[in-house]
């Protein structure tokens, strides 16, 4: 196939998804005010897109007293990270917040032309041709005692996060016999006593998946001198808080916590890593539709698009794998950039449309700034496959 017939058929496509696309309040509105969903209107604010962001104040690291590992930002507590981008990006005129809750997201488009509208909790309705999803994880935590009041202080799932601040220090490990294998491959580097705490999950069952999962998990725990205890737990008391005693030279903190069981004497321990289930924050993606995997919104991460055409995850919330600050600043970013680019080819293909008076020459030059000038190599990779 010519290019010239490419450019053609793309450009009458073009013109025609071009006539439906319909005026809304915003370009973009982004769902989520934490690493990712900030990123994400940064990018398109700095481009002179119109965006909304909506800002529910539940993050993921919410309850962690600092971010780690995030370059130029080590150390600096979530809230003051926050607060510092959002007075960063209040600066563009396009870039707009709002405090509050979505309660649904209805798409109006078609299959070419994207289109939604949103609706918060108070029940009034916002426009936008593009969503983007940074709506986060929520850990499930079992209801014990003690569990979540420690939660990112002291006790946290990720070593790179919270761990060296710990090092050396007594570790323990919460959650299932099966899961211990992988947080001792990824934190036996920082800390050399460990012990398991699985609540009595060892068992034939439990030794079973743990075996799936790892052959010789037994010789490489006996390796490591990691040590289980099987017994059921009842609560977790903080006895030492890691805020107070620290050693900012050292840069430490020194939390203690006594384990109590429904069998034989507590035990009095360090920090803990833990190995429970995440879910979506939001029941957003499902009302939606979207593809949702393992509680992740399933993207292509060529451009963070989700399966419905106009929407993008990005974050914790989606399932390219990973879940940390930097990833959610990257994905929000990289969500921007392609979503853009779709926008200013919608945008170019409507100026196309307008110009009835362009000879055929003329329109393929617009085609071919419009959606640029790849088409013969696209078309042969295409042939290629087919």
């Amino acid at each position: 196939m010519k290019v010239a017939s490419l450019l053609s058929l793309s450009l009458s496509l073009l013109a025609a998804s071009a006539e439906a696309i319909p005026k809304t309040d915003y370009d973009v509105i982004v769902v989520g005010g934490g690493p990712a969903g900030l990123s994400a209107l940064s990018g398109v604010s700095r481009v002179r897109r119109s965006a909304l962001l909506f800002d529910d104040h539940r993050y993921r690291n919410g309850p962690t007293r600092n971010m780690h590992d995030v370059i130029g930002n080590d150390g600096t507590p979530p809230d003051e990270f926050r607060g510092l981008a959002r007075e960063q990006i209040s600066k563009y005129p396009s870039a707009h917040f709002k405090n509050g809750t979505v309660k649904s997201i209805t798409s109006t488009g078609t299959d070419d032309v994207s289109a939604f509208t949103v609706t918060d909790a108070t029940g009034k309705n916002y426009t936008a041709r593009k969503i983007v999803l940074g709506t986060g994880l929520r850990d499930v935590l079992p209801d014990t005692p003690g569990l979540q009041e420690g939660f990112g202080k002291g006790i946290w799932w990720c070593p790179w996060c919270d761990g060296w601040e710990h090092r050396d220090q007594p570790l323990g490990v919460l959650g299932n016999l099966s899961d211990v294998f992988g947080s001792v491959l990824e934190t036996n580097t920082l800390f050399s006593d460990i012990t398991a705490f699985v609540n009595g999950t060892q068992n034939p069952e439990g030794e079973a998946q743990a075996t799936a999962s790892h052959d010789d998990w037994k010789e490489q725990l006996k390796a490591w001198n990691v040590k289980i205890d099987n017994r059921t737990i009842t609560s977790i008391e903080r006895i030492q808080d890691g805020a107070v005693h620290q050693n900012k030279t050292l840069d430490a903190q020194y939390d203690k916590f006594l384990v109590h069981f429904t069998e034989g004497e507590p035990v009095e321990h360090g920090a803990f890593i833990t190995n429970f289930h995440t879910a979506q924050r939001t029941d957003l993606a499902y009302k939606m539709g979207l593809n949702v995997s393992d509680e992740k919104i399933v993207v292509d991460t060529s451009g963070m698009r989700a399966s419905e055409f106009g929407v993008y995850a990005i974050g914790d919330a989606n399932s390219d794998g990973s879940t940390n600050v930097p990833h959610a600043m990257f994905s929000g970013k990289k969500a921007a950039v392609y979503l853009h680019v779709q926008l200013s080819r919608e945008d170019s293909a409507s100026k196309i449309s307008k110009r009835g008076d362009l000879s055929h020459r003329e329109l393929e030059k617009e085609a071919r700034r419009a959606i640029g000038d790849n088409l013969e190599p696209q078309w042969a990779k295409v042939t290629r496959r087919n």
